[in-house]
């Protein structure tokens, strides 16, 4: 679906994703959350194509005992985003660069097991172009700072809405002193598209816990901290993607995609008590054709707890 949305209606999108999570209060705690915040600014050093995002979910549920549980819906993921996709130069774009996009969404998944394997199931309404205000936050932020001037206004998507659907089937094993996890994902919707990876921990990391995987990077953040998990861990990852249509990069504005995609990345993670810091790099290749590179970006957490 797709229509102009103001804010007002983003409001109540938020409330109405928000009404679980509250309705959950009373009978399902708080099991634990996920932040991120990803910039290429503390990757490669520029400001393009994925120059920025951020990421915040609550996870809820009865209880949690170190295993996902084999109902789905008994653990729910109730998720916040917001991102910005700029072209390489904010104040003169050039012509057939990527459309400036900011997004806003708001989201539930829920994570569980199924026959061995991990699962996690959800939906996304997301919302991007002007309707969302995040040009103009961005703009703020920049004159604040004095950083590079926006002049995007008339060189972004369009408004619109749609609902975004994912599903992720993995499984971890044990590989010598590595835990090693080759994943599934499908997506559809604001951007469709079929990925294969694997991700490699070496350490505590995610013992005993829950993590969850980062649209834009696919690093793995802790959302429910354990006992088990402490000291430094080193997380590795790669995957590659067939992508059949994105919003992002609309065709009748005669953008091509690239049809393959492949991310590796790189991470680590130091845990005490509850409380940990991770901090990763993530190379994303060349998402349309005419786009002169693939990027870096980097991606950091700071959950403390006392």
């Amino acid at each position: 679906m797709k229509q102009a949305l103001g804010p007002i209606g983003l409001f109540l999108c938020v409330l109405a994703f928000g009404a679980p999570g509250a309705a959950a209060q009373g009978v399902r705690p708080e099991l634990g959350q996920a932040r991120l915040f990803t910039n290429d600014l503390i990757g490669d050093g520029h400001d393009r194509w994925r120059t920025g995002a951020y990421w915040v979910s609550s996870v809820r549920g009865a209880g949690w005992d170190g295993v996902l549980p084999t109902r789905m819906g008994d653990v729910m993921e109730y998720r916040f985003r917001g991102e910005v996709l700029s072209p390489a130069n904010l104040n003169r774009p050039a012509a057939g660069d990527r459309l400036y996009a900011g997004v806003l969404s708001v989201g539930a998944h829920s994570h569980f097991q199924w026959s061995g394997f991990e699962m996690a199931v959800g939906a996304d309404i997301v919302a991007m172009g002007e309707q969302t205000g995040v040009r103009r936050l961005q703009a703020g932020v920049h004159d604040l700072l004095s950083l590079q001037s926006s002049n995007v206004s008339n060189f972004q998507v369009d408004n619109g809405i749609f609902l975004h659907g994912t599903v992720e089937i993995g499984r971890e094993m044990n590989v010598g002193p590595a835990r090693v996890r080759p994943f599934v994902e499908l997506q559809a919707g604001v951007e469709t598209m079929a990925r294969v990876g694997m991700d490699v921990t070496f350490g505590n990391y995610g013992e005993g816990g829950l993590r969850l995987r980062d649209v834009t990077t696919g690093q793995r953040i802790s959302a429910i901290d354990s006992e088990s998990d402490f000291g430094l861990s080193w997380v590795l990852g790669g995957d590659v993607a067939y992508v059949d249509s994105s919003h992002y990069l609309p065709s009748d504005r005669g953008y091509v995609l690239e049809d393959t995609r492949y991310r590796l990345r790189a991470g680590m993670n130091y845990a005490f008590g509850y409380s940990n810091v991770f901090y990763g790099l993530t190379y994303l290749s060349e998402e349309f054709v005419g786009q002169s590179s693939g990027q870096t970006v980097g991606s950091l957490t700071v959950a403390l707890e006392f």
